[in-house]
């Protein structure tokens, strides 16, 4: 999708339509809309009256121009309240945009970001990059495997802003397409099915952008992760025939100061294991690896932007989990790179084992911060739903910034507690820890306070259980169904943060 920028007049050169958000306040045309209408003979006025428009959000209204004006099309697209618009009002109307422009035949289009600033409060380049990234990503689309696709996209849009505030949104403007693309390229990878992308499939995709991108990469076999200890790791890949892959992947920005290790889950098919999911359960859990895939996306974001003072390590402990005569058990007892022992409780609680040596490994290169995204637990989605990931950590200092810089992505994050009676349920009769609670209350809270027990406790490190938000089965606001790319946004506009510090 090509973006412009358009300081000047609306409709300042031909488009096949021009798309004006109208908050729901609106109760009468003024300004450069008033002057539309009086150009239209008064068909925008007279129609928001006959159909009621009243600019709730999802509405539209379209205005025939009747070659009276150098645009086929101008359209109200309704924008809420005032009072509950954010910038993620933002990318839901743009992404509304993009998917009615098909019904106008409309792949050249023009959206008046200016009208935005009258609703949003916040800087018109942090509006124009909302709009760019709802756009994006309320385009994408899963079909590769479609035999038979539906080929429309709009091609080009252009942004109305303020003229005197051109060059700063446009460097906004790179920013917000880069991360849009870089979510859904980590969609793709999420929805791309198991018996394509498994640990070695996706150990080449890393190789691939660090060749592109002039990242170093280390990519382990399980010899090597044997030789240096990840007992807990290797005990999930036993029951696969598919080999697992440990993925290091290493971002260096121009005089780095600021160190950041991120891991991400790398379940490319979780069965369950010997305590095997049921069938409902198990469908979709090619999503599994949404963590890793979310790492990967970063990572692409990173090659892209490349940001000065920071350096990034990608951690990725990719296998699958599957059962066979080989596959780890219940009641045995594994080691992890650490020295931890772990009892195993339930093979199915397996994301805390692989993300247990990974954090063990990252600690190993020292970093100011860690950040773990992971599909872990059901019990997340429980207790928070569908939209929302846990947030839990060591440092509530790092634990904030992330869900700071999550209101203004949209990716919404809520913290979970930390308690000592917790810590209690993971406490195994025969080894240091048990890979799963006492009970089945406080699923999230055990598994993040297992996790704890694998980074350094002068390390800050934050741990986001992504398991409701990283995949949607019916799709919402700027998400299709499938795969969603969270919290890609979210963590490169981090990294993006502490590259200016």
């Amino acid at each position: 999708m090509d973006i412009k920028v358009n300081g000047g007049k609306l409709i300042s050169a031909r488009e096949d339509a021009l798309f004006i958000p109208v908050f729901s306040e609106t109760k009468k045309l003024d300004g450069e809309l008033a002057i539309l209408d009086s150009q239209l003979d008064g068909a925008i006025s007279k129609l928001k009256k006959l159909q009621k428009f009243d600019g709730s959000i999802g509405k539209t209204l379209v205005v025939p121009t009747l070659g009276k004006l150098h645009t086929d099309y101008v359209v109200l697209v309704g924008a809420g309240s005032k009072k509950k618009a954010d910038l993620d009002t933002a990318r839901r109307v743009a992404a509304n945009i993009v998917r009615f422009a098909k019904n106008l035949n409309a792949d050249k289009i023009q959206i008046d970001v200016k009208d935005f600033t009258s609703g949003i409060k916040g800087k018109e380049e942090d509006i124009a990059q909302a709009v760019v990234e709802g756009a994006i990503l309320g385009q994408y689309k899963f079909d590769k495997y479609k035999t038979k696709k539906d080929d429309f996209k709009v091609k080009q849009i252009t942004l109305r802003i303020t003229r005197k505030k051109k060059k700063d949104i446009e460097e906004k403007v790179k920013v917000g397409k880069v991360l849009a693309e870089a979510q859904n390229f980590t969609r793709e990878l999420v929805n791309t099915p198991p018996n394509v992308i498994n640990p070695e499939k996706l150990a080449e995709i890393a190789e691939e952008l660090a060749e592109q991108y002039g990242f170093e990469v280390k990519i382990y076999d399980e010899e090597e992760c044997e030789k240096m200890g990840m007992g807990a790791f290797l005990a999930v890949a036993k029951g696969s025939a598919n080999p697992p892959r440990f993925i290091h992947l290493i971002y260096k920005g121009k005089n780095s100061k600021t160190k950041i290790g991120l891991v991400g889950k790398g379940l490319t098919f979780d069965s369950g294991g010997l305590n095997i999911k049921p069938g409902d359960y198990m469908r979709w859990m090619k999503s599994d690896k949404s963590g890793a895939c979310a790492v990967l996306g970063i990572f692409k974001a990173l090659g892209e932007l490349q940001p000065e003072g920071v350096e990034v390590h990608g951690v990725i402990a990719a296998t699958e989990n599957m059962p066979d005569g080989k596959a780890y058990r219940p009641d045995d007892i594994l080691t992890a790179k650490n020295g931890t022992t772990i009892e195993v409780g339930n093979t199915d609680a397996e994301g805390r084992l692989t993300l247990a040596d990974a954090l063990c490994y990252v600690s190993e290169q020292n970093p100011d911060l860690i950040i773990d995204m992971a599909t872990l637990t059901g019990a997340c989605v429980v207790a928070l739903g569908e939209y929302t990931a846990g947030v839990m950590g060591n440092d509530q200092k790092a634990i904030d910034e992330v869900l700071k810089v999550s209101e203004k992505t949209g990716e919404w994050m809520w913290q979970l507690p930390f308690n000592d009676l917790l810590r209690e349920h993971i406490k195994a009769p025969n080894a240091d820890l048990s890979n799963v609670g006492k009970s089945r209350y406080g699923g999230a809270i055990t598994a993040g306070l297992f996790l704890e027990k694998f980074v350094p406790e002068k390390t800050p490190w934050v741990h986001i259980d992504i398991a409701g938000p990283a995949h949607t089965t019916t799709g919402w606001y700027y998400h299709p169904k499938g795969g969603t790319g969270f919290p890609v946004r979210t963590i490169t506009s981090l990294i993006l943060k502490k590259s200016g510090e």
